[in-house]
């Protein structure tokens, strides 16, 4: 857990070579630290103390009484920043050893590290986000496709939570008449306010169900969809892997057994995020490196979400492929029927109920059809752009699967004319639960679990 009363710094642009580095500070000592290490330079620089917020400041970093960079330092004042603290901002020359020597210097003037996530923590903590919107700072970091951007920002632009306050205050109103009852036990509820209330607890249970639809798209969106490429030896599965990641990223060989441990990459299909395992070749192994690799394979065919079976078009179905079939029938899975540039030889068995995709991984036919394929299995329908406004992560899940249980709870309850001090009592339970998910009711550590997986300056 942060101390709001600390000044902290950190690195926040990657580590390694590059244009710039941005050193950053926040706190209510932020000016004060940077003037210790900063020396304007020029007759327009001012310490930061001195300059008016959101202006620029050229000047030099000393540390232990030389000069170490010439630095650009952004002042930014309360509250009209991401923390609502005073935060300055100093760019130097990229690379390890300049952004180092800027942030010891900033340390050793007052300031210490800060920890995972804390900058957006103190952003929450001081009202600029609530704690949707904060994880969609993460989202955003992480989006690997155009899709996932913008449902990230959707949620910081606040499109979830406010359907969920929404949810939230007609929970809360609902609670207030029914405690206001049990306060005044010898007067029943009108016929037509019960009416009302179990109709607004009623709407909210049907609008978190809503809500609750929309998990699976959000997890496909935020972590991809595991797809194992498996298949017999020199069948194809590396060429497929490179064909999809529009690269060469595995070695292809006419060496059978070439590939001996996982590949895991992911690759845009569609505008889902998919994360493609290539596979050794299903086999009985010759030797005991082999043997691994042919293990790691069923390990993450087990794994996967969908499997893409390859198969030789070129060549009779060998009974290995056969007993892959079989194998591979209790998953999603699609079969790719490879090198259909050659006379066809295949035939697949009588009554195999299966999505089967010929493509030549040589001239690069059906290569499109296989990745509209494989976004139809994994995201049944048209991705609609309000789609993108509340799609909920496994946390806001969680959270609505107990809110939802809390008011369907209370709306029986209700109905079957129980005491209002049970209906009260899961009415609270569904909107602290609610609440949860912007961060009304979030305790000190979830806010630790959550802010623990962001990167340090961020």
């Amino acid at each position: 857990m942060s101390y709001l009363d600390d000044t902290i710094a950190a690195i926040s642009t990657p580590l390694g070579e590059g244009g710039l580095a941005v050193i950053r500070l926040s706190g209510r000592e932020a000016l004060a630290v940077a003037d210790r290490c900063f020396e304007p330079v020029g007759k327009r620089s001012v310490k930061p103390s001195a300059a008016a917020s959101h202006t620029l400041q050229f000047g030099r970093i000393v540390f232990q009484g030389r000069a170490v960079d010439e630095v650009l330092v952004a002042v930014m004042r309360a509250p009209r920043t991401y923390t609502r603290e005073d935060v300055v901002e100093i760019s130097c020359h990229g690379g390890l050893l300049p952004a180092k020597l800027v942030l010891d210097a900033v340390l050793a003037g007052g300031a210490r590290l800060a920890e995972p996530g804390e900058f957006t923590q103190r952003a929450f903590l001081n009202g600029r986000l609530d704690l949707a919107q904060a994880e969609a700072v993460a989202d955003i970091i992480h989006s690997r496709t155009e899709l996932a951007l913008a449902a990230a920002e959707e949620q910081l632009a606040g499109k979830l939570s406010q359907r969920i306050n929404r949810l939230r205050d007609d929970l809360m109103l609902v609670l207030a008449h029914v405690e206001a009852h049990i306060d005044f036990p010898d007067e029943d509820i009108a016929p037509d306010t019960h009416a009302q209330l179990l109709g607004r607890i009623d709407a909210g249970v049907a609008f978190m169900d809503e809500l609750l639809r929309t998990a699976n798209e959000g997890q496909i969106l935020r972590r991809g969809i595991r797809a194992a490429i498996v298949g017999r030896p020199n069948v194809g599965k590396s060429s497929l892997l490179n064909h999809l990641l529009g690269r060469d990223r595995a070695i292809v060989s006419p060496i059978p057994g070439t590939t001996r441990d996982t590949i895991e990459e992911t690759a845009n299909i569609r505008g889902l995020p998919v994360v493609f395992i290539d596979t050794a070749g299903l086999r009985e192994p010759g030797e005991a490196i082999e043997a691994e690799g042919v293990r790691r394979s069923h390990q993450a065919m087990r794994q996967a979400e969908l499997v893409l079976h390859v198969l030789d078009a070129a060549e009779p179905l060998h009974p290995e492929d056969g007993r892959q079939l079989a194998e591979f029938g209790g998953k999603q899975r699609i079969v790719v029927l490879n090198k259909s540039d050659l006379p066809a030889r295949l035939q697949l068995p009588a009554g195999l109920t299966v999505r089967a995709i010929a493509i030549s991984c040589l001239t690069g036919t059906g290569l499109e059809s296989l990745k509209d394929a494989i976004k139809q299995v994994v995201w049944a329908g048209e991705i609609r752009p309000e789609m993108l406004e509340v799609m909920i992560n496994s946390r806001h899940q969680d959270a609505l699967r107990r809110a939802r249980e809390a008011a369907a709870r209370s709306g029986e309850a209700l109905r079957a004319g129980a005491t209002l001090e049970l209906v009260a009592l899961d009415l609270r339970i569904a909107t602290n639960a609610v609440g949860e998910i912007v961060g009304k009711t979030a305790v000190d550590d979830l806010l630790d679990t959550i802010f623990s997986q962001f990167c340090i300056g961020k």
